[in-house]
């Protein structure tokens, strides 16, 4: 269960099924929440019939009638947090329901450590109010034994996912504790949040250690039902933690990516000129691009060495290097001055995997490749020196 801030929407069916929406926000139920159904009626049908022998197979119906309180559990915690940030005026885009609880997606936004915190621990803070109305509801209310036993698993279930979550490390909601203590220090978001996902990484290792050491110490075989459980469980923390690091630290290398530190050597020739200038220029400046614009001046094409080799030696003059060139994408081209999301953003708007890079003026002064900028925004390229670029 988690809030994720600057996140985009995808389409609704990527999303999963359509439940409405809420206070104006849409809710979607994964469609991987079926699963989680279907263990919650396997893992706990049994156990009811057992405790129950005169439901029979309604005993499962119990079971998936936890489920469905689970399920809205799970709501109210998203919903918490959604309602939190609408009153930062943080745009809510979408919550979705999932096979791990829930996530709520907000658009762009500008936050604070503080609200920050505040937005995340509203999920954990809501469960516990769930459990405290669970409990009064047990103490003022004769029930049946059946939902006295429905009761119960969700005072319980709404405790554990309260204390779950604000354990200190993403991509649990605590996990906003360590990132806004880091933040509020260090002046950096970014930098709390990979501290948060090495915490939630610990704690991932700390929770099958827990869960796996004991029964060995004691020379006993854990159960294989609490190793599964224990494993996936693990398995969701140690991968969100995994992602949040890797998103962080592209983002902090965001600030250092410029079209005009990554572009390679470029210079501009009018579409019509001969192949035989083509050469010349390509031959006096071998590491150089040679891209072709168009009569109004707009970068358009990109000469290819290979296909400007190609053309016979008498045929030179008369053709015209259009004809050995690789066409940019429409708007394929971006200012020297271009650098960091904006630029990413841009380019990922574009097609095709190359750019021409213009000056004030609108002169070509360089090209830049979809590889180069991947290259240095990826977290990988801060351990290692990256070889310029020569144009194809």
């Amino acid at each position: 269960m988690s809030t994720t801030p600057g996140a985009g929407t995808p389409a609704p069916a990527r999303n999963g099924i359509p439940l409405g929406r809420i206070a104006g926000v849409p809710i979607y139920l994964a469609y991987s929440w079926f699963i989680i159904a279907a263990f919650i009626v396997v893992f706990f049908g049994p156990l009811v019939r057992r405790s129950f022998p005169d439901l029979g197979a309604w005993a499962y119906a119990v079971a998936l009638g936890y489920a469905l309180l689970l399920l809205v559990s799970v709501l109210v915690h998203e919903l918490a947090h959604a309602v939190t940030a609408r009153g930062y005026r943080w745009p809510t885009a979408k919550i979705v329901l999932t096979l791990w609880g829930g996530h709520t997606q907000f658009g762009n936004v500008q936050s604070t450590p503080g609200r920050s915190l505040l937005v995340a621990l509203a999920g954990p803070a809501a469960n516990f109010v769930l459990a405290g109305a669970g409990w009064l509801l047990l103490l003022a209310v004769p029930l049946n034994p059946v939902a006295t036993l429905l009761a119960e698993i969700f005072v319980w279930a709404n405790l554990l996912v309260a204390i779950f979550n604000v354990l200190p490390g993403l991509p649990l909601d605590g996990g906003r504790i360590v990132e806004s203590a880091v933040w509020k220090a260090t002046g950096s978001q970014d930098k709390g949040t990979v501290a948060a996902g090495y915490a939630g990484r610990i704690i991932a290792v700390l929770l099958a250690a827990a869960v796996l050491v004991p029964p060995y110490l004691r020379g006993q075989s854990p159960d294989l039902q609490v190793v599964l459980l224990t494993a996936l469980i693990s398995s969701f923390l140690w991968m969100g933690a995994g992602a949040s690091i890797q998103n962080a630290r592209v983002r902090l290398r965001l600030p250092h990516v410029s079209a005009g530190a990554l572009m390679s050597p470029a210079h501009s020739l009018r579409a019509g000129s001969p192949v035989s200038h083509a050469r010349e220029l390509l031959a006096a400046q071998p590491e150089t691009a040679l891209v072709i614009t168009a009569p109004t001046g707009q970068p358009w094409a990109i000469a290819d060495r290979g296909a400007v080799a190609l053309v016979p030696d008498n045929l030179a003059e008369s053709t015209p290097v259009d004809a050995a060139a690789r066409p940019l994408a429409p708007g394929a081209y971006v200012p020297v001055a271009a650098a960091g999301s904006e630029l990413v953003e841009y380019l990922a708007k574009l097609q095709g995997s190359e750019y021409a890079v213009i000056d004030r003026d609108g002169a070509v002064v360089g090209l830049l490749t979809q590889a180069v900028v991947l290259d240095a925004i990826s977290p990988k390229s801060a351990r290692r020196k990256r070889p310029p670029a020569s144009p194809r």
